[in-house]
């Protein structure tokens, strides 16, 4: 056994278990990829400042949980806590909103990295899959997100989530409210810490976990009740598209993300089967980001969905997932002329799109028979010299156990025909 283990709160990706993981990400994507979306990656790590600035530096994401650190040359670096803020700098950085049609759409998927206190569907390092639209203010793409993302859980069986849709207003109507509830803060009972968060983003105060605090936000001024006629009408038309495409949601006037960035529709995905870590994604609506980071005025929106989360999601409702084998032949050479002709018909196979395996190393029949149930094939091809010397193979259907003898040459179109 080696001395070395998997840093705390993190997790290594496995057989058979990756193949899941793989197929929740290819679910999340497959929507956007029919929807205009392109693929985007980004360093795993970024500057510091991209993420005080874009996150916001009075969140617990930058305070708390980033792991930063400083590079010989002298950079401030961070590990990318969330996608948001790099797929940004560099759709700027490379001038996409000059170069084509706005909105620009975006997917991504990736590892990111926070230091929390590692528990059931929190960890350290995990992984999510984003969709970004950049440059463009029009409630039909932030219904458009929400609704992709709606499909995509269904397309993977998951029923038993809730989409709660809040609006966080705009630069208009956000600071009589900012005010308001600063006032309405500063009367409670709160630490220091959360003090100097009612001054600097009082907004993440509601966002506060613990019950301590929660109990005394009871009759804390609603965001709704302030929003302008423009929000108003922007929020409305969101509900209305959504409403209209057959997406159930719940409004939550308490509902804030816990980044800075975020105006206007904010939204989130929550599955009552995980306990308190209960939400699988979430996103919103950042026209200021951009301007934040140093670019021009971009409105734009986009979400993260939790890979992770949605897996666990999948185990509390039961859900198993179809996942194909990864292997449909698996070849038994029996003596070394079987070895070489077997090996050269796994690589025809392979080559004709048909996942194939190999029974490697000097094992008898028993032996490799017990790799190939192992490996899930559905047909096994045998052959020994007596085989070989009659110019045939033995195919064996691993779930009838019916098993006829193939010419050599004939035993690729006929795998063919077999799988489809």
């Amino acid at each position: 056994m080696s001395t070395f283990k998997a840093p705390k709160g993190t997790y290594d990706l496995i057989p058979p278990d990756s193949a899941t993981y793989l197929a929740v990400r290819e679910a999340i994507a497959a929507p956007l990829r029919n929807s205009g979306y392109g693929y985007i990656e980004t360093p795993g790590f970024e500057s510091v400042e991209l993420f005080a600035r874009g996150v916001g530096e009075s969140t617990d994401i930058v305070t708390k949980e980033m792991y930063a650190f400083e590079t010989k040359g002298g950079d401030r670096l961070a590990l990318r806590p969330e996608g948001t803020a790099s797929v940004l700098r560099a759709a700027l950085e490379a001038n996409l909103h000059k170069v084509g049609n706005l909105p620009v759409k975006l997917w991504y998927s990736g590892s990111y990295y926070r230091y929390e206190r590692p528990q059931k569907g929190r960890y350290r390092h995990f992984s999510q899959v984003g969709a970004e639209a950049i440059g463009a203010e029009d409630p039909a793409l932030d219904a458009e997100l929400i609704i992709l993302a709606d499909q995509a859980y269904r397309s993977l069986g998951l029923r038993n989530f809730r989409i709660l849709l809040n609006s966080l207003g705009d630069k208009e109507c956000r600071p009589v409210y900012r005010a308001a509830l600063q006032d309405f803060l500063r009367a409670l009972d709160l630490d220091e810490d959360t003090r100097r968060r009612v001054d600097i983003n009082p907004l993440r105060v509601l966002d506060d976990k613990r019950e301590a605090v929660q109990k005394q936000l009871t009759g804390a001024p609603l965001l709704r009740d302030y929003l302008c006629d423009a929000c108003k009408a922007y929020h409305e038309e969101v509900r209305e598209l959504i409403t209209a495409a057959g997406v159930s949601f719940e409004d939550d006037p308490k509902l804030v993300r816990g980044l800075d960035y975020y105006t206007r529709t904010t939204f989130e995905f929550v599955h009552d089967g995980l306990g308190s870590q209960s939400a699988v994604g979430g996103g919103g609506r950042y026209d200021g980001l951009s301007e934040m980071i140093g670019g021009p005025a971009l409105p734009s929106v986009g979400w993260a969905l939790g890979v992770d989360r949605t897996v666990l999601a999948l185990e509390a409702e039961g859900v198993e997932l179809q996942l194909p084998s990864s292997t449909s032949v698996f070849a038994v050479p029996l003596g070394e002329e079987a070895r070489r002709v077997l090996f050269a018909k796994v690589t025809e196979l392979r080559k004709v799109g048909i996942a194939a395996d190999f029974s490697y190393g000097a094992k008898g029949l028993k032996g490799a028979m017990k790799n190939a149930n192992r490996s899930g094939a559905r047909y096994t091809i045998v052959a020994g010299e007596r085989d070989l010397a009659e110019g045939v193979v033995q195919l064996k259907d691993m779930e009838s156990g019916e098993q006829a003898a193939v010419g050599v040459n004939e035993i690729v179109a006929e795998l063919e025909a077999r799988l489809g």
